[in-house]
């Protein structure tokens, strides 16, 4: 059945509008950061001491949201390099965005957003992420099929993928 699906002909135009749809949640979602200088610009980092802080705050208790090493790096990496982390999530976010509706580097954007995905989880943000999460996963199990409908078609002939290369070895 996996096979059959991998080879379905709808399956790239299925998988088209998931990654437009993804795609398209971060690239907006980078750009509202980017256009506030609470998160690029001027008062860069303050957006994300808030956000930490935030985190923080949901250590205690039974059944903590945030976990004591999450809490941890918060404290000791994130928090001291707010300004910096506050450039990485907008820019990261833009970048996966457009890379996932152009479908270039599909598995690489992909891969990025599950693992800003899984730090927002982390830090006890519920919201979206794990919607997002379920279809960046559909999105790397669907593989080539994922980009077949993008420019990664044509990236691959610049940046071929190990199994390319396999397949002209043999």
């Amino acid at each position: 059945m996996m096979n059959n699906l991998k080879q379905n002909k709808f399956t790239p135009w299925v998988l088209l509008v998931v990654r437009v749809y993804v795609g398209w949640i971060w690239l907006y979602a980078g750009y509202e950061k980017i256009i506030n200088p609470k998160w690029v610009g001027s008062d860069a980092g303050m957006a994300v001491t808030g956000f930490l802080k935030g985190a923080l705050a949901k250590t205690s208790g039974d059944h903590p949201d945030v976990q004591a090493w999450y809490a941890w790096l918060i404290t000791h990496v994130a928090l001291p390099n707010a300004a910096l982390f506050s450039y990485l999530v907008s820019f990261g976010e833009l970048l996966v965005g457009l890379a996932l509706i152009l479908g270039a580097f599909t598995m690489l954007a992909a891969g990025a957003g599950l693992f800003m995905n899984f730090n927002y989880l982390l830090a006890g943000a519920v919201s979206i992420n794990p919607i997002l999460i379920i279809l960046q996963l559909l999105l790397v199990w669907g593989g080539e099929q994922s980009s077949k409908i993008g420019l990664d078609r044509y990236l691959k002939k610049y940046f071929p993928s190990k199994s390319d290369e396999n397949k002209n070895t043999v």
